[in-house]
């Protein structure tokens, strides 16, 4: 199946070799000769679609949430950006490391090619490194033998069966919900050499590491950072803008 990245690469090339021949073809002949309208067009697209395929393989790209499992920090129908430098320059087709640029760090927001479908895009939080040992129990996350120290914020939307708190991993603060009534889910974890571990911040209503196991590095898309739109039947203004911690 040919995704957008790949689409965006065989574009910029056939468009290039028309822009490129088409400058060859006028100043080794008639500047003013006419054109075909196909290759008017491929000069016209060209210099726009390797802009924006610049900008998406290594700047930023735009994402859309699918689903609650990061709810409250992301909503169904908020699009995202996400920073595709944070973790080093990447070939927009094969996902090859050019420039190693950072290191994923405890907490934050990541966009990653699902491991068990690299097709499918997914977003979590990142709650282990590469050699931390977890353990969640009572709905409890302990790291390298540490509880993350939590903060108990009431109601979710005014449902007593939900319940909200701030959590710190890392450095950052960031809200969480725990559904009263589901089922534990603990788990004792090493996490391995160049993998991370996942997990949603709707904790018992998200399929995570907890379920198909830790992301490789070379998954790693990039870290999420800002909502720029975020739309579920109508604009929600109230999210335009917001950084996501």
């Amino acid at each position: 199946m040919l995704d957008f990245e790949t689409l965006l690469v065989v574009l910029t090339g056939v468009t290039g070799v028309v822009w490129g021949w088409d400058r060859w073809r006028r100043r080794r002949r008639d500047p003013e000769a006419r054109v075909s309208w196909w290759v008017d067009l491929a000069r016209s697209l060209f210099p726009v679609i390797l802009i924006v395929l610049v900008v998406r393989s290594f700047v930023v790209e735009p994402f859309r949430i699918p689903s609650g499992s990061m709810i409250p920090t992301l909503h169904i129908g908020d699009f995202i950006l996400v920073n595709k430098f944070s973790y080093g320059l990447r070939l927009p087709v094969g996902h090859q490391l050019l420039v190693p640029l950072g290191d994923p760090e405890r907490g934050d927001v990541v966009v990653f090619r699902y491991p068990r479908d690299p097709n499918q895009d997914y977003v979590k939080r990142i709650v282990g490194v590469p050699g931390d040992r977890l353990r969640y129990e009572g709905k409890r996350l302990y790291i390298n033998g540490e509880a993350v120290p939590v903060e108990a914020l009431g109601s979710w939307q005014g449902d007593e069966g939900v319940r909200l708190f701030r959590e710190r991993i890392g450095d950052e603060w960031h809200r969480m919900l725990v559904h009263r009534g589901a089922r534990d889910r603990g788990f004792t974890y090493e996490v391995p050499e160049g993998q991370y571990f996942m997990m949603g911040d709707n904790r018992d209503r998200s399929s995570d590491s907890r379920i198909w196991g830790p992301v490789p590095r070379d998954n790693l898309v990039g870290e999420a950072f800002l909502i720029w739109m975020s739309w579920n039947g109508g604009i929600n203004w109230g999210r335009l803008g917001d950084v996501i911690e």
